[in-house]
């Protein structure tokens, strides 16, 4: 399973690439106005800022509610930068666009998809990826990772070649979960990639090795 990071914080991304253990990068316009990007303009100097941190694919999200400006912005978005994921809503309108989009051989990463159903449209509308939101789904009392498994079972069982996303990553257990699950990406928050790192036993072997070694009459 590959792991994305989930930000516009080009230092969260810079300290994630350095770690060498990701792949992608997906955005959203809510973590671009987290970061003052208020414009497409802006947007776009962004997005192309983080191409040139990370070789990898970046996941760009339309904001048009209709197919034909979903298209328009896809087929931009395309221009920006070398290996680019247009994010485009799981909605009628969204399915509309991910067919055409498809056929212009652009790389869709089909966006907030809550059931099965939507991942098997999206599949056959020619999604590249689908992305199923864990987090959310928890937070209206569901098991977001029980999406996962559905979709991962149901696409290996039909042989559609669709990859599985998994987003709206709260914590590090999420990220063992999509991985047991047969995900074939994570997206994660940079807090929750320091999570995945993090162990106590970790923390007390370094600093039992140091003790060791310092009385061993090594400074």
């Amino acid at each position: 399973m590959k792991l994305f990071i989930d930000t516009a914080n080009m230092q969260e991304i810079r300290d994630g690439a350095r770690l060498g253990v990701i792949s992608g990068v997906t955005t959203n316009p809510s973590l671009a106005a987290m970061e003052g990007i208020g414009n497409r303009e802006n947007y776009r100097a962004a997005v192309q800022e983080i191409s040139d941190i990370l070789d990898g694919p970046i996941s760009v999200e339309v904001v048009s509610l209709e197919a034909e400006g979903m298209v328009a912005e896809g087929r931009e978005i395309a221009e920006w930068i070398p290996n680019p994921w247009v994010k485009i809503p799981s909605t009628v309108a969204g399915f509309e666009a991910i067919a055409t989009l498809a056929k212009d051989g652009i790389k869709v990463n089909q966006t907030l998809c809550f059931s099965l159903n939507q991942a098997l449209l999206g599949a056959q509308a020619g999604s590249f990826v689908v992305s199923p939101f864990v987090g959310r789904l928890d937070d209206i009392g569901q098991q977001g990772m029980d999406l996962v498994e559905d979709i991962v079972s149901v696409f290996r069982q039909q042989k559609i070649e669709t990859q599985v996303l998994a987003a709206s990553v709260r914590t590090s257990l999420h990220c063992s979960q999509a991985a047991r699950a047969g995900a074939h990406i994570a997206t994660v928050p940079y807090k929750v990639l320091l999570q995945m790192v993090q162990h106590p036993l970790t923390d007390s072997g370094v600093s039992r090795f140091l003790s060791d070694w310092g009385k061993a009459g090594n400074s």
